[in-house]
């Protein structure tokens, strides 16, 4: 699916708050490509774009359109809040955070976000079976 990311013929003043904004989102959209083991070539391929325009986003030289971001974070296997690096919101309802690191298993849970899409469907397959196991147990 290819998206226009780019209309040349479009110039804007760009202000340094937006400009550093840009900057951050570029740098992260770089993190989640590296995370994931996908060069600037696959993205880009898959963005419908070139690696030099992804390569341009990614370093801040050029501004990522709205309208391409929920395709970007598709293809990062991302929500638009992680691509955005939107703290999550927590209820007022909820209890306060507990201080100290995360226990082990949602430290793995985080370093499972991290994979590739297929090594995580694998380590979902797995889950889904013990616990399809437990239920039963």
């Amino acid at each position: 699916m290819a998206v226009q990311f780019h209309n040349p013929s479009i110039a804007m003043a760009i202000s340094t708050a937006e400009r550093d904004f840009f900057v951050s989102m570029g740098r992260r959209i770089a993190a989640l490509r590296k995370a994931r083991n996908i060069t600037q070539v696959q993205l880009a391929e898959k963005l419908g774009i070139s690696q030099q325009t992804l390569q341009s986003y990614e370093c801040g030289r050029r501004r990522v359109p709205v309208s391409a971001m929920p395709v970007v974070a598709e293809h990062l296997t991302v929500t638009l809040d992680e691509l955005f690096d939107a703290p999550a919101q927590a209820s007022t309802k909820s209890a306060p955070a507990k201080r100290g690191p995360l226990p082990q298993w949602q430290q793995q849970f985080q370093r499972i976000a991290t994979l590739p899409r297929a090594k995580q469907q694998v380590v979902m397959q797995m889950l889904d079976g013990v616990l399809a196991a437990e239920a039963v147990a």
